[in-house]
């Protein structure tokens, strides 16, 4: 009758798969009523301008600095339309964006949850519940993307492989308390 492993099994999922690339952030921009938000928020004479470091022009800086943001005008908006509709592209042999190295992780990563998702689904016990919950939960940690992601899974990777261990391997008071 519990449901919180199935719970954030499935929040953790669903955060892992609904990462922000290239086509979302502009389907973000170009929603039919981005500029109607915009225009309810600011009075006056305004103009858009899009701060972005896309990964053609941006690259870290020599001493591992993030990657600068460079600023576009209003003249972005019709291209992140046009890719706004390439969506349909996203994971396929034809996606220009997916072979950079955030994209290959993105994906390792649901992968990786899915295969955990498979383990504990196949050998939980009364045992291994709370590691079980602990690691279904920890993609949760996953915040932000680009360096602000990179910076996250520098934290979030080591605790899972920790996670993974005290999973398979249960500390053996934990069967002791359970058998008394």
């Amino acid at each position: 009758g519990k449901t919180e492993l199935t719970e954030a099994a499935a929040r953790s999922l669903f955060k892992l798969m609904a990462y922000k690339d290239e086509y979302e952030v502009a389907r973000l921009f170009t929603e039919s009523d981005f500029e109607a938000r915009l225009s309810a928020q600011f009075e006056g004479d305004y103009k858009i301008a899009y701060h972005l470091a896309p990964p053609v022009l941006s690259r870290p800086g020599p001493n591992g600095e993030e990657p600068k943001k460079h600023r576009f005008g209003p003249w972005l908006r019709p291209a992140m339309k046009a890719l706004a509709r390439f969506k349909g592209l996203r994971g396929t042999w034809a996606d220009p964006f997916g072979y950079a190295a955030e994209r290959r992780t993105e994906r390792a990563l649901i992968e990786r949850f899915e295969a955990t998702v498979d383990e504990v689904t196949e050998t939980l016990t009364a045992e291994t519940r709370d590691a079980a919950l602990a690691l279904l939960s920890l993609p949760m940690e996953i915040r932000g993307f680009g360096p602000v992601k990179e910076r996250a899974l520098k934290t979030v990777l080591p605790q899972w492989d920790t996670l993974e261990q005290a999973y398979r391997n249960p500390p053996e008071s934990a069967f002791r308390f359970a058998a008394e």
